[in-house]
């Protein structure tokens, strides 16, 4: 399912992501392996290495930013919300659903409403702009691909400048022009990693934070405490990631997971992880 936030903030943040990896990959190819590392077999390892990065990060982002986070479904009438309090199916399913009074719906355990998406999303984390779309259920872990891939990105981009600064180059041009062009990006570029390392670097600690602590930032914020306190590690890891082998979790693309359906009120199917 395609998903787009039609948020003027999220997609100019949206725009501003894509420049700066666009951007990065333009000075590395560009400025730093076709100047420094033209007539060595490192040069092509090196721009097919950082290029798969980019792609693997730019899929990741897309993923993250057009895959629903995990929407409950509205109800297709009306709803009446007397029975709140009742158990109506006689189990205990329920026992733990809400009313979201801006969707006039019941949804499931830990879903939240968000005031940019205008809907409820199921295990909530966050809204994003850098995605220009929430962070739950079902894109967390495009979320957290993304964050990594840029990471990787940052620590190649910083490695491969200091390299290129530190090494003597006979093969460079020797026009002056072209040398102070060269500096001046890979200055930028480099100022543009320090940046963006910092701020993915505190990103991705908070998401593994959440997800060992199995407690989202809106229930970090409701002082809820962790909704399975008991639970393994490696287990909360998977419902993200997805039941596959781990090697596999590096792909942007769908996993298999264990869902269990829920039927509201209204007769909307509903999908719950366990």
């Amino acid at each position: 399912m395609f998903f787009l936030v039609r948020d003027p903030c999220g997609i100019v943040c949206i725009i501003l992501t894509y420049l700066a990896v666009f951007y990065a990959d333009y000075v590395i190819v560009k400025w730093v392996i076709l100047q420094t590392m033209q007539n060595s077999l490192w040069g092509s390892f090196h721009m097919v290495m950082f290029n798969t990065v980019a792609f693997l990060a730019a899929m990741a982002h897309f993923r993250a930013m057009c895959s629903d986070p995990g929407t409950v479904p509205l109800p297709h009438s009306r709803m009446d919300f007397s029975d709140i309090h009742t158990d109506c199916n006689g189990g205990s399913e329920q026992e733990d659903w809400t009313v979201c009074t801006r969707c006039e719906t019941y949804r499931p355990p830990r879903a939240h409403h968000c005031r940019i998406c205008k809907r409820c999303i199921r295990r909530m984390d966050h809204h994003c702009p850098w995605i220009n779309n929430c962070v739950g259920e079902k894109n967390q872990k495009y979320f957290l691909q993304f964050l990594v891939y840029v990471a990787l990105l940052v620590l190649y981009a910083i490695a491969l400048v200091m390299a290129s600064w530190m090494e003597e180059c006979p093969d460079c041009p020797i026009d002056i022009a072209v040398k102070q062009s060269r500096i001046l990006h890979t200055v930028l570029v480099l100022v543009e990693s320090l940046l963006f390392g910092l701020f993915v670097a505190a990103m991705l600690i908070d998401q593994l934070q959440a997800i060992f602590g199995d407690e989202t930032a809106v229930e970090q914020a409701q002082e809820l405490g962790p909704y399975r306190p008991h639970k393994p590690r490696m287990a909360l890891l998977t419902e993200v990631c997805g039941r596959t082998h781990p090697l596999l979790w590096l792909l942007p693309c769908d996993t298999s997971t264990s869902r269990k359906s829920y039927q509201n009120d209204s007769g909307a199917l509903l999908t719950h992880e366990v």
